[in-house]
């Protein structure tokens, strides 16, 4: 008992010591931009009180709007609801929309198969199936049924999206800029205007040349440098509270927000739009949560993140209330409250936080870029994984210049925090109404809870939310069309390439051919095989693909072994190793034809190398050496989810595999296998100078029969003689009748990204003396 007792006792302290680390290390990735508005807040609400004596009422009623916009954005509403609806783990907007997809069927992705309902991860959450007769049920089958009800779906959740890499633009901008406006309290205005800008400019120059390094290489630091920069923020803030108004905790009644509200009336209602600026980063705590957990992160901001914050808002408040005459605008700032002894040492450390917070949006930005490829969304960009330990730590080559060019543009053509923060906070709320609609959905469709609780959640907090987007969208021509203008292109370009990518497939599915075809054509054509593997990659399921019949048209040839190949995303953030691969036979098992579909969620890591291949060969000798009873018809439309075979990677077959970069390693072991059928090598593609070979072990088993033995021969001499890739390069072109917005969405812009995006081959790190592109000219 005693023994029992203590290794319970050891795990959980094991257990809390994970969660304290995480929290730790959460301070340093999630909440940097968080950390980083006090910077702003109040300069960016009082920015039209310049030259005027601010009465303390109005203080006390930004500080009190303020406080309770702080509790109950991040802490009720994400803290204690949203975290709750992660995704296996997964947090942000294509978590939730992934969830209303498999509660739902609203997804707006063509390859969906019912196998893919069977992956462990699909319906993790528990909460079953709603009731026949419930609203969830009505709801559920009312938005399968209407086509545009899933369009505006998919357009709210892209919204959210855009506005993410919005904030991904502006956020470092604002953040940098009002660290490094400290200087303007050592040096005169006109010498300050030469300082601030070019020095924010080096820093966001420095900072988006470091990306490629990856956050793993200097994460060590940033959990200290936030911790410091909330210890001497809160310090700052007991410090002005004791010494200019031991008071000011009064300001926290709501009775004075109602007061500001009413007594200010329009320009109260103005004010909002600097308010919102304490909530800039709150959707961390939820985009971030794959990284972390849910108990970390509460832990994190329900210790040290809130209450510094608040006494940090009290503090400046606290100063503000007793130093009514404004004469600069930097009087508002942030930098004032600090005692003069104190400024360049804070200052450092400001620029150093604002650095960790704009890291943490990029980093965002980055993976959500990610999800919406994987999702069809966005056109294909080349991923670099950072890290080979920590998950999700990515860099995208592309985005990261891009998004340096566009911060850089907007630091310098607005040079000052005013319009900077009604921009980054016109994109910030809509990210957070974006995600208020969604969860909703969530708690009827996916929670089946009641509907009222729902309509309660969206009445409180998109009310809140509701107020601060008018405020901010007020602002329209001073700065808030900045997010607004980014979000109608990259809003263009997902829905134009998820569009033409939809269109494209349709046409695959309607263009298809069947193995009839290719049987009665074999004698006219005098179709030969030679050895090899070929790998047709496709974006079907099932049926076979036009690019497969016009290569055979013209080339009528093709290799000993063909898989069709289709590499998909589910809507699911993770897939098993065990449950990856999906494989069938196409045809009679005499013709050598089979498909393969590799299913990955949206936030798994593609093995672009050696590996893929050698899964992929493997899995199709353990689908043969199992026996399974796919269809022999020789009509390939009797093909179906139930006649395909779920098989994991190698590391779960009971086939062996076994790798050896010797050259000697074969010609030593010749003999013995010389007389052991079950046992066959397989040499990969020359990648290196130095060869790999990979063995693969067939257990010696009675049960096995000839033919699975001649097909399995087969297969290892085909794999052995080499593999080739057959990838489709496809030109779509609209219909002559088509309308002039579909001819210029697809002529002109689609084609435009499909010539500027990663191609195929790029993506799957296929040598070029491997690959052989079929071109094709689509009118849709």
């Amino acid at each position: 008992m005693d023994l029992e007792g203590g290794t319970r006792r050891n795990s959980k302290i094991e257990s809390w010591k994970t969660v304290l680390t995480l929290a730790y290390q959460s301070l340093g990735v999630v909440y940097g931009d968080l950390s980083t508005s006090p910077l702003y807040v109040f300069r960016s609400t009082f920015s039209d009180e310049v030259g005027d004596a601010v009465p303390v009422d109005k203080i006390y009623g930004v500080l009190s709007l303020v406080f309770w916009t702080f509790t109950l954005v991040p802490l009720v509403k994400y803290v204690f609801i949203v975290l709750k609806a992660d995704d296996n783990g997964e947090g942000g907007t294509f978590a939730l929309y992934s969830l209303l997809c498999r509660h739902a069927r609203v997804s707006s992705l063509p390859n969906v198969q019912v196998a893919d309902e069977e992956l462990t991860e699909y319906k993790k959450d528990g909460y079953g199936v709603a009731p026949e007769r419930s609203f969830a049920s009505r709801l559920k089958s009312t938005l399968e049924k209407h086509k545009v009800l899933q369009r505006i779906l998919l357009v709210l959740a892209l919204i959210g999206t855009c506005m993410v890499i919005g904030d991904g633009v502006l956020t470092p901008a604002l953040s940098v800029f009002s660290a490094v406006s400290g200087f303007e309290l050592s040096m005169s205005r006109e010498h300050h205007r030469y300082v601030e800008v070019p020095a924010a400019c080096i820093i966001l120059i420095g900072l988006f040349a470091l990306q490629h390094y990856g956050t793993h290489r200097v994460g060590f630091l940033f959990a200290p440098i936030v911790i410091t920069w909330l210890f001497c923020i809160s310090a700052i803030g007991v410090y002005n509270i004791f010494h200019w108004n031991p008071h000011v905790y009064k300001a926290l009644s709501p009775y004075y927000a109602f007061q500001f509200l009413r007594n200010s009336q329009k320009g109260g209602w103005m004010a909002l739009g600097g308010i919102l600026l304490c909530i800039t980063g709150s959707e961390a705590m939820f985009a971030d949560l794959g990284h972390f957990s849910q108990l970390s992160i509460k832990i994190a901001f329900t210790s040290v993140v809130y209450p510094s914050l608040v006494l940090a808002y009290m503090g400046q408040a606290a100063y503000l209330s007793r130093n009514h005459e404004v004469r600069q605008e930097y009087h508002f700032g942030f930098y004032v409250s600090v005692p003069e002894k104190l400024r360049w040492p804070v200052l450092v450390i400001a620029i150093l936080a604002a650095v960790v917070g704009s890291q943490a949006i990029i980093t965002g930005t980055f993976s959500i870029i990610k999800q919406c490829s994987a999702l069809s969304c966005f056109p294909r960009v080349k991923v670099v994984h950072t890290s080979s330990k920590i998950h999700g730590q990515i860099y995208i080559p592309e985005i990261n210049w891009l998004l340096m060019l566009l911060c850089l543009a907007v630091t310098i053509g607005f040079r000052d925090t005013r319009r900077l923060g009604n921009a980054s906070g016109l994109a910030v709320i809509t990210v957070m109404l974006v995600t208020t609609c969604l969860m909703s959905l969530v708690i009827v469709l996916c929670w089946h809870q009641n509907v009222l609780l729902a309509l309660g959640f969206v009445f409180v907090f998109g009310t809140i939310e509701a107020l601060f987007f008018s405020a901010s969208l007020v602002k329209f021509l001073e700065g808030a069309w900045v997010p607004i203008a980014l979000a109608f292109v990259f809003m263009t370009i997902m829905y134009v390439w998820h569009y033409g990518t939809l269109k494209k497939y349709e046409f695959d599915v309607q263009n298809k051919v069947s193995i009839n075809w290719l049987v009665g054509i074999g004698p006219s054509i005098g179709i030969v095989r030679v050895r090899g593997v070929g790998l047709i990659h496709t974006e079907l399921v099932s049926g076979i693909p036009a690019i497969f019949s016009h290569f055979v048209t013209n080339l009528p040839a093709f290799h000993q072994v063909v898989v069709f190949l289709c590499i998909k995303h589910v809507p699911v953030p993770h897939v098993r190793p065990e449950e990856r691969f999906l494989v069938g036979r196409v045809g009679p098992r005499d013709f050598r034809l089979y498909r393969c579909i590799v299913r990955y969620g949206y936030r798994d890591v593609h093995k672009d190398d050696i590996e893929f291949e050698n899964d992929l060969i493997c899995s199709l000798a353990e689908f043969i050496k199992t026996g399974s009873t796919a269809s022999n018809s020789t009509n390939d439309e009797t093909e179906s989810d139930d006649k395909m075979a779920v098989v994991g990677t190698c590391s779960g077959h009971t086939m062996m595999m076994k790798e050896d970069n010797s050259d000697n390693a074969v010609n030593n072991n010749a003999d013995d296998l010389a007389g052991t059928s079950e046992l066959k090598e397989i040499k990969s593609p020359v990648i290196q100078p130095k060869k790999k070979r990979v063995r693969f072990f067939v257990p010696e088993s009675p049960k096995i029969d000839t033919g699975i033995m001649e097909e399995l021969e087969e297969i290892m001499e085909a794999r052995e003689a080499g593999v080739a890739y057959i990838i489709g390069q496809s030109h779509m072109r609209a219909k002559a009748g088509s309308s002039v917005l579909k001819k210029f969405g697809i002529n002109v812009v689609y084609e435009f990204l499909r010539r500027n995006s990663r191609s195929s081959s790029l993506v799957l790190s296929v040598p070029h003396q491997s690959s052989l592109e079929v071109g094709m000219m689509y009118q849709i």
